[in-house]
């Protein structure tokens, strides 16, 4: 089975192949009315065919005029349409009588083979499964239904020329898998797709084919328009328009552009054209206009792709056309600053805004050293800078007419971390507040950075009056347990505990670094 081009015939497809999987179910009432809504949207999509179908003949015979070889594609438009009505009159009288077959059985569809409340109409014998099996399978019509498809397939390629037709094998979607039902219990295609099938759940198959009929019909004439020259886009205004080399240059270059005829279609045309700019549609004006604005908060180059929807009014095709564009927002000056502080800290990201006026961003060229000074780019002018060691650093900016110009940092290990139990660094706790403490935490107060400091070790010290002083050493990080919690949990009031030898570590240290002790009297 080949996959379709066409978004709307690979939809199609894929609804099929979701009802020919529901089929093999117990089919409730829910799946019924779901097969009826795919039913009538096919049906929509079948009168929206028609409608392109209907104009393409005439415009396929008024343009072979032009030349005694293209007569043979008006010769050939109305067969294509005949084939399309031919099918579909085929599968309507195969179909209408399944349904008389299940309603009344009078020879004839009407009313009687309808359930009719208000408004709402139903197939009768929507929930039949041995009409189409006793007909469809034990009767041959599925047999005779495949063939004709077969046979209906054949005929539209056959109106194609024989150095075209196999490549267009692909774009005429009336067509059988029959690979699919070999891969089950099923003997032959007819009883994998009808046998034990409900009328309701098999009527949009026989849409979904009338559909593929219509489909390849319009397939073929719109083959035939194009070999004639095309579509018939009307463009009617023209303009001149200049297209510079670049968007963006600075003092003593050159300014290049090409100036050319532009042509447009307005609204009177009759050529429908549609523009978007990044997916976001635009409003074209009564002269085929468009105007997309963006406004330029970020320094750098700036990409934008542009799309333009064309309709042809005769064959009601549309085209795709697509550009990428690009142009560079600068700022009135040479900057370059830290985004949080004057320095760079070792072991956090440390973000920085880089610019130069007058200079692309694509040819500015940005230089790091000192300090283990390492830079990131992030886009549009903004990078991340890493240090490992303490010094000076320098970001050279240079490029683009810009003479090689030095910027000077200095990079520190963070600050050193105050201890604390809770929210305090010392003084009198409350007993049952003090033992609820878990652990010593480093807090980095007035530190701006995404940065944790990890405890190492410290030495807690409990004095009680009129007894010997307690010590307990914790080398696992910063939370009371073992021995000192232990410790802390003896506390009472008018006890002093001191914790000293407090050491930790943070982001981009080699080793601990010695912290404040702390003393807390027990009330």
């Amino acid at each position: 089975m080949s996959i379709p081009k066409q978004p709307r015939q690979l939809m199609i497809n894929i609804m099929y192949l979701v009802l020919t999987a529901l089929l093999a179910l117990n089919v409730s009432a829910e799946i019924f009315n779901a097969f009826k809504m795919v039913n009538k949207g096919l049906e929509q999509s079948n009168m929206a065919l028609d409608q392109a179908n209907s104009s393409l003949p005439e415009s396929i015979a008024r343009r072979a005029k032009s030349k005694p070889e293209f007569q043979r594609y008006a010769d050939r438009a109305p067969l294509a349409v005949q084939y399309g009505n031919e099918f579909s009159s085929y599968v309507k009288t195969l179909f209408d009588e399944l349904v008389d077959k299940s309603g009344n059985k009078n020879g004839s569809v009407d009313e009687g083979d309808y359930i009719i409340k208000g408004d709402k109409k139903d197939l009768k014998g929507k929930k039949d499964k041995d009409v189409t099996t006793r007909n469809m399978v034990n009767g041959g019509k599925g047999l005779e239904f495949k063939n004709k498809i077969l046979e209906y397939r054949q005929k539209f390629l056959s109106l194609v020329d024989d150095s075209l037709r196999k490549s267009m094998e692909s774009e005429i979607p009336l067509n059988i898998d029959d690979e699919s039902w070999k891969l089950t219990t099923k003997k032959s295609w007819e009883e994998f797709t009808f046998k034990q099938m409900p009328l309701g759940a098999c009527q949009p198959i026989f849409t979904k084919f009338v559909n593929d009929a219509k489909a390849s019909e319009n397939a073929i004439l719109n083959h035939f328009s194009k070999k004639l020259g095309g579509e018939d886009v009307v463009l009617d205004k023209f303009t001149v328009i200049s297209s510079p080399k670049k968007n963006y240059i600075i003092k003593g270059e050159p300014f290049e552009t090409e100036i050319s005829l532009a042509a447009s279609t307005t609204k009177a045309s009759g050529t429908k054209v549609s523009l978007s700019v990044n997916g976001s549609p635009l409003g074209v004006n009564e002269e085929g206009i468009a105007v997309w604005k963006s406004s330029g908060t970020e320094i750098g180059l700036r990409k934008y792709t542009a799309v333009a929807n064309v309709t042809n009014p005769v064959t009601g095709k549309t085209d795709t056309y697509k550009k990428d564009f690009e142009f560079e927002v600068g700022e009135r000056s040479s900057t370059v600053s830290a985004t949080k502080m004057n320095v760079f800290y070792i072991g956090v990201d440390n973000p920085v805004a880089i610019s130069a006026s007058g200079v692309p961003s694509a040819q500015l060229k940005v230089d790091a050293a000192g300090a283990g000074l390492a830079l990131k780019p992030q886009g549009g002018g903004a990078y991340m800078a890493n240090v490992s060691q303490q010094g000076e650093c320098t970001i050279t900016l240079s490029g683009g007419g810009l003479p090689p110009t030095p910027y000077k940092f200095r990079a520190k290990r963070i600050p050193t971390p105050v201890p604390a139990l809770g929210e305090k660094k010392g003084g009198t706790m409350p007993n049952g507040t003090f033992k609820a403490q878990q652990g010593i935490i480093p807090t980095l107060e007035g530190f701006d950075f995404d940065a944790k400091c990890q405890i190492t070790q410290f030495r807690c010290v409990r004095i009680a009056p009129r007894q010997d002083p307690q010590i307990r050493t914790n080398d696992a990080g910063n939370r009371f347990g073992g021995e000192v919690r232990a410790v802390i949990d003896q506390a009472k009031p008018g006890d002093r505990y001191i914790f000293e030898d407090i050491k930790a570590r943070c982001p981009g240290d080699q080793a601990a670094r010695e912290l404040n002790d702390m003393t807390f009297l027990i009330k």
